[in-house]
């Protein structure tokens, strides 16, 4: 195959290195401009434009796919299939028409569920059984096209958004080089039923509500790990909670019952929270023992609730 790949993410860069493992012709990549990061904040490729660059791929950078030029760029290089995975531009229909095969998303979740940009952390905070990846004939609606493959697995009590996008990401990859091997393959619609959203995470939805349950404040610092981190406040100070695990107790919402060696237990609206990774802001994230050393916390203190 004849592949445009487009995609900007460490999840679409395991795509695009699959896709060349598989022998696929890969004359041009798309991916979102340089962005600055980074205490100087200089100008950083994403991912998969280092990837294309390790393999002499040519890249081009639009800030938009909309105009002429833009797409004229796409259709000279004659593609049989686009692949698209966490691009972050819109395809116009213009573009998806352009190659044989169209354009082939590969979206980490079990569609119609969690279309849209974030379905990793959504799944999580939902508290989902189950999630996985499909391949998808793009549209012009927001993931609503027909699904080419699918395969989900189980969600464990332990997984974070790292972990889940580690597994959906080489899923992904798998997924993908077995759908271009098979093209055409036949395209199944999506059910009108059970289609959800999954809204861009915001950094304010990081807030940890003690008024919650353990068990709804577990998935929260699951969901939230890595980006953002789940904040807690102390003492009107930012503390990121990275690992905890609900647990019984009753109390005071937002009191410490118990501190000891491995655990901060934390009454919540519904049960307790064991808290067991911490980091204060500008620190390092470190386990309750370590963190309790340079910041003496006491059962009997208490986070700040909002009023």
């Amino acid at each position: 195959m004849r592949v445009i790949f487009a995609g900007t993410p460490e999840f679409a860069a395991q795509a695009l290195a699959a896709i060349i493992a598989a022998g696929h012709e890969v004359p041009l990549v798309l991916t979102q401009p340089d962005r600055p990061a980074g205490r100087g904040m200089a100008l950083q490729p994403s991912p998969v434009k280092r990837l294309a660059q390790t393999h002499g791929i040519a890249v081009f950078q639009p800030q938009t796919l909309k105009d002429a030029e833009a797409q004229a760029r796409v259709a000279e290089v004659g593609a049989d299939v686009m692949v698209v995975a966490a691009y972050g531009l819109l395809l116009p229909q213009a573009v998806l028409d352009l190659p044989r095969y169209g354009c082939l998303n590969i979206h980490a979740s079990l569609l119609p569920r969690w279309r849209g940009a974030a379905p990793i952390q959504r799944a999580l905070l939902a508290g989902d059984a189950e999630t996985g990846v499909c391949i998808m004939q793009m549209e012009a609606g927001l993931d609503t096209g027909p699904v080419l493959l699918r395969e989900g697995f189980a969600i464990g009590v332990e997984d974070t958004a790292a972990s889940l996008h580690d597994r959906l990401a080489a899923l992904g990859a798998r997924l993908i080089v077995d759908a271009l091997a098979r093209l055409p393959l036949p395209a199944v619609p999506q059910p009108e039923d059970g289609v959800t959203y999954a809204q861009k995470i915001g950094k304010a939805e990081a807030r940890i509500d003690w008024t919650q349950s353990a068990d709804v404040l577990d998935r929260h610092i699951r969901a939230f790990n890595p980006f953002p981190g789940a904040q807690a406040a102390f003492a009107g100070q930012t503390v990121k909670l990275w690992r905890a695990a609900a647990v019984r107790g009753a109390g005071e919402i937002g009191r410490i019952l118990e501190v000891d060696r491995d655990k901060l237990v934390v009454a919540c609206g519904s049960g307790a929270l064991a808290i067991h990774e911490l980091q204060k802001a500008g620190g390092k994230r470190l386990p309750v023992r370590d963190f309790v050393a340079g910041h003496p916390l006491k059962a009997g203190d208490r986070f700040d609730v909002d009023a």
